[in-house]
């Protein structure tokens, strides 16, 4: 959602299909530099096992070292802040699920079983 908003607000067309890896060319452009490597970094987070070292560099190489440190860094702080809220049952507030029906439509966020009401 700020992602959207920033793009609005800079004037720039984020194509958030690509947020899942699973878009390929269809998806057309994410408008993120080295949006692949990032995308194959955080998928490689969650995985788990020895792909990460190579995500990893790929990011130093293509991004830099201090995009890599901060890309790392948002992937930890979206994996804490996720779990914590998911496990402890907090709602999505009334006003953000009315602002993000349309990009949790387009990328099947409500198909997520952490998305379902317990």
């Amino acid at each position: 959602m700020l992602l959207r908003a920033s793009g609005e607000h800079k004037g720039e067309d984020y194509g958030f299909g690509g947020i899942l890896g699973t878009g390929g060319d269809n998806m057309g452009p994410s408008g993120v530099d080295d949006a692949e490597a990032l995308i194959d970094f955080a998928e490689a987070f969650f995985e788990g096992g020895g792909r990460l070292a190579e995500a990893r560099a790929r990011l130093v190489t293509g991004l830099g070292a201090q995009a890599a440190i901060e890309a790392a860094g948002v992937v930890a702080i979206f994996n804490a802040v996720v779990r914590i809220a998911d496990a402890t049952g907090i709602p999505l507030e009334d006003y953000k699920a009315d602002l993000s029906v349309g990009i949790r439509a387009e990328l099947g966020i409500d198909q997520f079983p952490s998305a379902k009401p317990t």
